[in-house]
């Protein structure tokens, strides 16, 4: 008669039933409230970063951070100026256009937005334009003949005609250094050698005023020396000042290029085919599980398939040292019975035991029950045929009538 399993349960009333939506719902509650809690922090940050991302830029007019220049905009309105901030060059030709006489435009390109077209817009919208540290581009659209020329820092006297210079008499600031290579008619100031920190170019009727000592107008640096009275007689010149940064709203039909148009055309169907073929695998290799079966406890199951069951687990899974061990543990309980041995004897003194009662070397018997790994599935036919070997003749060496 072959052995069985019973497997009982507590209460032989309760039945096994599909778990509902409610209770999915209040297992997982936990996790629900967690990521509501996450979704509404992530875009409440998101949120304030976008609020607070113009106040962060260096040398913006509402930044009232040391690295900011809201001092100086509010000084500026205090004496009369109207302290324009635009952030589009359509919004700085409107406000240039909307006022009666000169106007200052003041551009801070902090990423290199413009390009050659809008530089010469902003040229002829403007009376005088002020440029805080420009760049190679800038300077070949706007000032032809400046070239870049490093980093300057220090205090510099008054060594031109310019009354904001004049009115300065000493500017203490660091920042960018241009040189005059090919613009005859280009003033110099605050020199450092032949490299200058201020220089103006004339533009027609107006001026292009090129600034690379952009510290001085920072809240940080703007009482230091004469650096307020070089901001305020250079930005104040007229009764409009456009604070111009300009932004994503410059790129117009310039907008950076979209994933779908980097992506070559080749990528599209290659996903496509790659879904298929995953698709096609998981419903290939899945398992089509039915409906739960409500099955009349206690539950009779033969000893033979849970056997074959696992047998073919550890086939699947190339257990053959795992499948291996469960055979061996066995046969030391077996062999520890047969040798007289206690329940609590360890391996070492089985494998003792063994080798003394079948006379075989002891490292072959180790080799048998502990030691050797099987790599093939031969080998593990072929060791378990050694341990079958091995405990019949340990049980018949062990019988009293035996004799060698």
């Amino acid at each position: 008669m072959s052995s069985t399993i019973r497997v009982r349960q507590e209460d032989p009333a309760q039945q096994a039933t599909t778990p509902t939506t409610r209770r999915i719902l209040r297992r997982g509650a936990f996790w629900i409230v967690a990521a509501i809690v996450l979704l509404v922090v992530t875009a409440a940050v998101a949120l304030l970063g976008r609020s607070g991302a113009d106040a962060s830029v260096r040398l913006a007019a509402d930044n009232p951070a040391p690295q900011g220049a809201m001092a100086l905009a509010e000084v500026l309105r205090q004496q009369g100026v109207d302290v324009i901030e635009t952030g589009s060059l359509a919004e700085t030709e409107d406000a240039v256009s909307g006022r009666e006489g000169a106007s200052t435009v003041l551009l801070w390109d902090v990423d290199v937005l413009l390009d050659a077209g809008q530089h010469d817009r902003l040229l002829r919208a403007t009376d005088d334009l002020v440029v805080l540290d420009p760049v190679f581009v800038e300077l070949e659209d706007l000032a032809p003949g400046i070239a870049q020329a490093g980093a300057s820092d220090g205090e510099f006297d008054a060594d031109c005609s310019l009354t904001a210079v004049e009115k300065a008499g000493t500017v203490d600031a660091a920042g960018s250094a241009y040189r005059i290579v090919d613009a005859p008619d280009a003033t110099g100031c605050l020199a450092d050698s032949d490299r200058y920190g201020l220089v103006v170019v004339p533009n027609g009727a107006g001026t292009v005023t090129l600034l690379g000592l952009t510290d001085a107008l920072s809240n940080a640096e703007i009482t230091q020396a004469g650096n307020a009275a070089l901001a305020l007689n250079l930005l104040g010149a007229h009764e409009t000042l456009v604070w111009y940064i300009p932004s994503a709203a410059d790129l117009g039909e310039q907008q950076p290029l979209s994933i779908a148009e980097l992506t070559p055309p080749w990528v599209t169907p290659f996903a496509v085919m790659i879904l298929l073929v995953a698709l096609g695998a998981i419903f290939w290799r899945s398992r089509r599980v039915g409906p739960l079966v409500v099955e009349n406890l206690p539950v009779v199951v033969r000893a033979s398939e849970t056997m074959e069951g696992r047998a073919r687990l550890y086939e699947r899974g190339n257990a053959r040292l795992h499948a291996l061990d469960a055979l061996r543990i066995g046969a030391v309980a077996r062999l520890a019975r047969t040798c007289g041995l206690p329940r609590t004897a360890t391996v070492t003194e089985v494998v003792d035991a063994v080798a003394a009662v079948t006379g075989r070397d002891r490292s072959a018997v180790a080799d048998i029950l502990i030691d050797h790994a099987p790599t093939t599935d031969a080998e593990l036919v072929h060791l378990s045929d050694q341990l079958l070997g091995l405990e019949s003749e340990t049980s018949e060496r062990s019988r009293p009538e035996w004799k060698p």
